[in-house]
């Protein structure tokens, strides 16, 4: 099985060495890996309550990933290609108004990508 496997991954000269039935194969078998691996908590806490403490940790788990996003950003722009741009700060001042306004995580997302767009076409 090793041996197959390391025949998958190599390359000859002449191209890829497996055929079409390797290819489908791999293809399944890595479909089914990522959707046991992605979705076996759900699978598993399907139809359970949650306790109390981590439903409310997890209702931090949004705006924790989203501030540290834009703090990366902000905080290194080296590594961010070309730093923050005009639309990119105006749309993080705009989410970041429009989250304190209504305090809602998919209102802030979806105006602040439209106020992102909107800017980028205009400069």
């Amino acid at each position: 099985m090793l041996s197959s496997v390391l025949q998958l991954v190599t390359w000859r000269i002449e191209g890829p060495v497996m055929g079409n039935a390797e290819a489908l194969f791999l293809v399944v078998a890595i479909t089914i890996i990522t959707y046991l691996s992605r979705g076996g908590m759900i699978l598993l806490l399907a139809g359970r309550d949650l306790p109390e403490p981590v439903t409310r940790a997890l209702r931090n788990v949004g705006p924790a990933v989203l501030a540290a996003l834009v703090v990366t950003f902000v905080a290194n722009p080296d590594e961010a290609n070309q730093g923050v741009t005009l639309p990119e700060g105006l749309a993080v001042a705009a989410a970041s108004l429009i989250h304190w306004k209504w305090k809602n995580l998919a209102v802030t997302l979806v105006l602040g990508m439209i106020v992102f767009w909107v800017t980028r076409e205009l400069f």
